[in-house]
């Protein structure tokens, strides 16, 4: 009897004992099983993706995505060259670069002479709630509608660009002839002195410098790019068309990275600004008025299909391209 009361009494101290160290054994198996599972699961691949870029405004959820690290998290290298425009760089998609910024004349263009290219991803619209582009002329009367434009001399970064492309879209949709406008190509910051001096009639002018000259008293004769559409595919990003195929997660890397960029502009803006400033090496004071545009980063074949009608009115020889085949996505 005394030994079993003592049974009895040892046990629950036993107990009390065991289990406490059971659960610690059973801690460090679960501990050790994610560990060894951590160990063998595949890192996630890694990718160089070779990228020329603007450093302004339009491409400011890229800058942000870089700089930030967003592009790092997800697998991506990104091997940066700055460029001063985008008119050739579709020819270098799959020698110079994987992806790279374009409009779409000039994509559609280069489509249509037999580049082997592809639309990757969205970046800015033009609305008109969020205009990125205006028509800029003197406020002295001498221009007051499109229609006036007629044998006049405008200031334009580039005669086949998509801003000329869009202005000469609009002066026939109100009824003038774009034949007879005169285009002169100016670089954007010398366009205000350029009007000011009377050399040319009326500037194709981007912000910051749009908001510059109404600062100045220049007058907006409105946005062309809205006459297309609103809202309106401005640029975006492109790339290889072997190479998109055979990089579908990549490229759905690229877009989740643009996101993060795009969230942290909204979340921290005066941030996302300074980083601009920093990579344009545009004075603060400018950088803070520039407006944000509208940014998506899909793209579907309506998009490009606006634009493809629009060249083939002004004589392009496009209207047999597919552009179901011209955007490959990472979905």
């Amino acid at each position: 009897m005394i030994r079993s009361k003592s049974h009895s009494m040892l046990a629950p101290a036993l107990r009390q004992r065991r289990f406490p160290l059971l659960g610690t054994l059973a801690l460090a198996l679960v501990l050790g099983a994610q560990g060894l599972a951590q160990a063998q699961a595949p890192s996630q691949a890694r990718t160089t993706v070779r990228v020329a870029y603007i450093p302004v405004v339009t491409w400011l959820p890229f800058l942000v995505a870089r700089e930030k690290g967003y592009f790092d998290k997800n697998g991506i290298d990104v091997a940066m060259t700055r460029f001063p425009n985008i008119v050739n760089l579709p020819q270098a998609l799959g020698k110079q670069f994987d992806i790279v910024p374009t409009t779409a004349p000039d994509f559609l263009n280069a489509v249509g002479s037999g580049v082997n290219i592809v639309a990757v991803a969205g970046e800015s619209l033009e609305t008109s709630a969020n205009k990125s582009f205006l028509l800029m002329v003197r406020n002295d009367g001498s221009v007051n509608t499109l229609r006036d434009l007629e044998g006049k001399r405008v200031a334009s970064p580039g005669i086949g660009s998509v801003m000329h492309v869009a202005l000469l879209y609009a002066i026939r949709k109100e009824g003038g002839d774009p034949s007879k406008v005169i285009g002169v190509e100016v670089p954007f910051p010398a366009m205000a002195d350029q009007l000011k001096a009377g050399r040319v009639d009326a500037v194709e002018q981007l912000e910051p410098f749009a908001g510059q000259m109404l600062q100045r008293g220049f007058k907006s004769l409105g946005a062309p790019l809205l006459a297309i559409a609103d809202p309106v595919l401005f640029p975006f990003w492109i790339a290889d068309a072997e190479w998109a195929r055979a990089n579908r997660g990549v490229i759905r890397r690229w877009i989740a990275s643009l996101e993060e960029g795009l969230a942290f502009i909204r979340t921290d803006e005066r941030e996302a600004r300074a980083i601009l400033a920093r990579l344009s090496g545009l004075p603060e004071a400018v950088v803070a008025a520039v407006p944000i545009p509208e940014f998506n980063f899909r793209i579907a074949p309506a998009q490009l299909d606006v634009w493809r009608n629009v060249l083939v009115s002004q004589g392009r020889p496009l209207a047999g391209l597919d552009m179901n085949r011209l955007v490959v996505s990472g979905d």
